[in-house]
């Protein structure tokens, strides 16, 4: 149980650092969608030939940050995701709101499932797995990260919505979507429409 939860908060951590990471190249201009791409396609590249070949290296980041039944099916199936999130954002929606996004997602998401797993009680209506209070302590996480780009008065109910709307198990091709797909998507989409309506 100690060596799970030590795994999952360094997930969490990796999935902070990322974002950070991310949204200083984007908002630098040092990662145009391109570039993002290229990223995006090797990463996949890497995954595919990581199912048949333990590449040195990435096989031990793999090991470190992946969850042992994505290591079979899918290796870097978190970070692949992540950068297909952060790339939508980046060419749907304009800088501020994909930045406001990325943030939604690399302090919003990791704060969720920890507050949820640790110190949830009161189950969310939408999922049997997630807990409100977590959905709670990530929508007050990643909107306080995303009002650095936006207004609060967005940023925190685009968190909020996000965070619930990755609550549901959305599926293509019988499939789970991935949070960090959904979360960057359902959080600038939020952001636009409060922009219009207020």
């Amino acid at each position: 149980m100690k060596k799970e939860y030590f795994f999952e908060i360094r997930r969490h951590i990796f999935h902070a650092c990322l974002g950070i990471i991310l949204i200083i190249l984007i908002g630098q201009n040092v990662l145009r969608p391109w570039e993002l791409f290229i990223i995006l396609g090797a990463g996949f590249l890497i995954s595919v030939i990581s199912r048949k070949i333990r590449i040195p290296i990435i096989w031990q980041l793999l090991t470190t940050f992946e969850r042992p039944e994505q290591l079979e099916r899918f290796p870097g199936k978190g970070a692949v995701a992540y950068f297909a999130g952060a790339l939508l954002a980046v060419k749907l929606f304009p800088k501020e709101v994909a930045l406001a996004s990325i943030a939604v997602l690399a302090f919003g998401d990791p704060i969720s499932h920890f507050v949820g797993q640790n110190f949830g009680r009161v189950k969310n209506p939408l999922s049997l797995k997630k807990m409100l209070e977590g959905n709670f302590a990530g929508a007050i996480a990643g909107g306080l990260a995303a009002s650095l780009f936006v207004s609060w008065r967005y940023a925190l109910p685009a968190a909020l919505a996000a965070l619930m709307l990755e609550s549901i198990e959305i599926k293509m091709n019988d499939e789970i979507v991935d949070d960090n797909i959904i979360i960057p998507l359902a959080a600038g989409a939020s952001i636009l429409i409060l922009r219009t309506i207020f």
